[in-house]
């Protein structure tokens, strides 16, 4: 959304932070009922996910001018593109000079900032020819304020105690629909086939997913899998969602990763964490994990603000563990500045300073299959040391394939000896190509917020 979110979900009888809105709202977990996992697309094994920031990528902020991009993202080992929401934004009630992307004025086009509809179709097919998939930012909960239905349907829209129409929360740029009304849900499903069926996209990211009713998710999904196997991503965190969509956020992962940083979290919380994701989440569940993305970089600070010498490292364990990883706008040239959220404030590129590492990374998660999505990715395993408050190795495997990452999540030096077996012991750095023995009674140093990840 346009405001500095923060969810709360209730997983294990936990109360978890999830800075998604401006608002914290209940989104509970249902650990009692047996999720049926949705079918993934064929092609999601083994891929990666790019936010693009349509406003912010080029100086011209058109899709024409994204479009001379689509190699490189593709080179950099991504493959969904996830395209901040295209729509014209509302007028009534603007945040800012130019508005939020997520304040909906008309579903079926296309805000004329970015290009019309021939430049967008345009760019879904170079995008496709690229090798790369299409997903479009979706928001169903709220419309702008001047969005033609709320004159010609205003009875599709929630009313306060009062009669009135209202704006979700404290975003007063948006009006909330009621999904109590049947001829609003047709709607909104008509509208969503329309981008698949006109545009040819390969899916969605669902803003808000958990302030509209499951139901609605579960037949939205068969529907839209009749015209086309579409990939979704839900901005919200629960198993329950799974049934519907192919992805959710790793929020409770992220705000663990930033509090280990502060020395508020250690190691012993992500192996809780992992553990815990095991046991509530469908067999097969894709997880995004993400040092940053649009609301953290605007309204809670870049990844260098949040994670100072430690992106590199935390970035690597997203990578790690059972999920696919999310890059957002201006991360590979090492972006540090936060983006005005309702203005042009275009992204300076300069040279690109850490594509090797995220696209090293990136062709390993998707050639090796211990760190494939869902099912076909490996089982993973924490390797004990003498020194876990600091150290933190996960090895991956899946038939011969081996990945072991090795963290040092500590501000200092450390020492340690490994002392679990580990079976596969010859392995290959992945950014130094040098061989290493790695198994019990091994002794490590690790600089302070340092990583290695070895392969076979």
């Amino acid at each position: 959304m346009n405001l500095h979110k923060s969810f709360i979900y209730l997983i294990s009888g936990l109360l978890i932070i999830g800075g998604i809105a401006c608002k914290q709202k209940p989104n509970a977990v249902e650990e009692t009922k047996e999720i049926v996992q949705v079918s993934h697309p064929e092609w999601s094994n083994n891929v990666s996910i790019y936010e693009v920031n349509v406003r912010q990528y080029t100086p011209e902020g058109t899709f024409a001018a994204l479009e001379e991009h689509l190699p490189r993202i593709k080179a950099l080992g991504t493959d969904i593109i996830w395209l901040m929401p295209i729509h014209p934004i509302g007028e009534k009630n603007r945040k800012g000079t130019l508005g939020s992307y997520y304040s909906v004025k008309d579903y079926k086009g296309v805000n004329p900032e970015f290009g019309d509809t021939l430049s967008f179709k345009r760019f879904v097919k170079k995008a496709h020819e690229a090798g790369l998939k299409v997903i479009i930012d979706w928001v169903p909960n709220h419309s702008s304020w001047d969005n033609e239905l709320v004159t010609s349907h205003p009875e599709w829209y929630a009313k306060d105690s009062t009669g009135k129409m209202f704006s979700p929360f404290d975003w007063t740029d948006v009006v909330k629909f009621d999904y109590n009304v049947p001829e609003m849900r047709a709607y909104m499903l008509d509208a969503m086939k329309y981008w698949i069926q006109v545009y040819d996209i390969d899916g969605y990211r669902c803003d808000v997913a958990g302030e509209v009713p499951m139901d609605f998710w579960d037949n939205t999904r068969k529907e839209l899998d009749k015209v086309k196997p579409v990939f979704m991503l839900a901005e919200a965190e629960g198993p329950q969602f799974h049934s519907a969509f192919d992805m959710t956020y790793g929020w409770e992962f992220h705000h663990i990763m930033n509090k280990i940083y502060k020395g508020e979290a250690g190691t012993a919380d992500l192996e809780n964490y992992l553990l815990r994701n095991d046991s509530l989440y469908p067999v097969g569940a894709f997880r995004m994990y993400f040092i940053t993305n649009h609301d953290e970089n605007s309204w809670n600070g870049t990844e260098f603000e949040r994670l100072g010498e430690a992106v590199e490292t935390f970035y690597a364990l997203t990578v790690m563990v059972p999920g696919m990883p999310l890059i957002y706008t201006g991360q590979e040239s090492a972006m540090n500045k936060r983006f005005q959220f309702f203005e042009r404030d275009p992204i300076d590129w300069q040279d690109y300073k850490m594509t090797n590492f995220y696209s090293t990374l990136l062709h390993l998660k998707s050639t090796n299959s211990a760190l494939y999505n869902g099912k076909d990715g490996g089982s993973w395993k924490r390797i004990k040391t003498d020194n876990d408050d600091k150290a933190f190795i996960i090895i991956r495997t899946n038939g011969t394939n081996t990945v072991l990452g090795i963290f040092n999540l500590s501000k200092e030096e450390i020492n340690f000896n490994i002392v679990d077996e580990i079976a596969e012991s010859n392995l290959t750095n992945l950014f130094t190509n040098e061989q290493s023995v790695i198994g019990k009674d091994k002794s490590m140093t690790m600089p302070a917020w340092s990583y290695q990840v070895l392969y076979r």
